[in-house]
């Protein structure tokens, strides 16, 4: 075990959706922390667990065997507390009080916002990002977000056996906050006549006249992914039904896609960012995230990291139209 001239004092928290693969994440900020010789403290229910000092010092044998489970054992809570500077003021005196050098905060958008408060008020912060929606701009991928996927892929996989069976249509209904990478990821590996998503929004009528076009082609039955951020899924599925006649039916899948043990690849990322983000404490960084970009890791300045902007690529929306003719 490496020692540092001072032991470092480290949190860990996560922050909003759980997603699969923060456990992973977890497991190396503990680990990793260990073996530099620094003390890690587990902070429950995030930053709301802040507010209440729900911490406990963590050591390597806490996180045996959790790399496989999915949601997180230090769980996880919206705080709206947050979103307020009488609340960002507390938290950083909470921090401050537990003599806390760095936070680790493993989350999505909103928990990086939180953390970027926190780093105004003089609190070291590195964040991981986590969340199943991929809808991160500064980051090419998010811990979660393949389990989801995979998840997904499945239960569409079941749907279509149900569809082909009865000839009909089945509007199935996927998570992704408001971006469209979980629907279009889903789409494609689902198989999917169609995909809706905010970037690329489509009216009812072009659903029809795609469903019209693939029964000419010989099809008899259809799947049609909506993401969240369009919505409506029930309303189109009655649609198609009144106006072609065609049996459809809405499925939201909903928090199904959180759950699940993660993927080998997001307990890989978990493991290289959790890793990655405990080394730049040791290293004397500050205020980073660990991103996943031009295939590698790389730290990024936080404040940079809110900023970004990732281009939306129609390239994946164009093959699942190709493919599904």
């Amino acid at each position: 075990m490496e020692r540092t001239e001072k032991q470092l004092r480290i949190g860990v928290l996560t922050s909003g959706g759980d997603a699969p693969g923060m456990n992973a994440a977890v497991r190396a900020v503990v680990r990793t922390a260990t073996h530099y010789g620094m003390r890690v403290y587990g902070i429950k229910t995030g930053f709301d667990g802040l507010f209440n000092g729900d911490v406990d010092e963590m050591y390597p044998t806490d996180v045996t065997d959790i790399i496989y489970r999915g949601g997180t054992i230090l769980r996880t809570a919206r705080c709206p507390e947050m979103m307020t500077v009488e609340g960002q003021q507390r938290a950083a005196e909470v921090v401050k009080i537990l003599r806390l050098d760095a936070l680790v905060v493993i989350g999505g958008d909103g928990s990086f916002k939180g953390a970027n408060s926190l780093s105004e008020y003089g609190i070291n912060v590195m964040a991981v990002p986590a969340t199943i929606d991929l809808d991160m701009e500064c980051t090419e991928y998010t811990i979660g977000f393949d389990t989801a996927v995979n998840t997904v892929a499945e239960t569409i996989i079941r749907l279509r056996d149900t569809s082909s069976s009865h000839e009909r249509c089945s509007v199935v209904e996927v998570m992704g906050r408001n971006a469209g990478y979980l629907a279009v990821w889903c789409g494609l590996t689902g198989g999917a006549e169609e995909v809706l998503i905010p970037e690329n929004p489509l009216d009812t009528n072009a659903v029809i006249e795609r469903i019209l076009y693939n029964r000419a082609q010989g099809k008899k039955h259809n799947l049609i992914v909506v993401a969240e951020g369009i919505g409506g899924s029930d309303v189109l599925a009655k649609e198609i039904e009144r106006v072609l006649g065609i049996e459809s039916r809405a499925t939201v899948l909903g928090h199904l896609q959180r759950g699940g043990t993660p993927t080998a690849l997001d307990r890989m990322h978990a493991s290289l960012m959790g890793y990655m983000a405990v080394k730049a404490i040791k290293d004397g960084e500050s205020n980073k995230v660990v991103v996943y970009t031009n295939g590698e890791h790389q730290l990024l300045d936080l404040k940079d990291a809110l900023v970004a902007k990732k281009e939306y690529s129609p390239e994946m929306y164009d093959i699942t139209k190709i493919l599904a003719i």
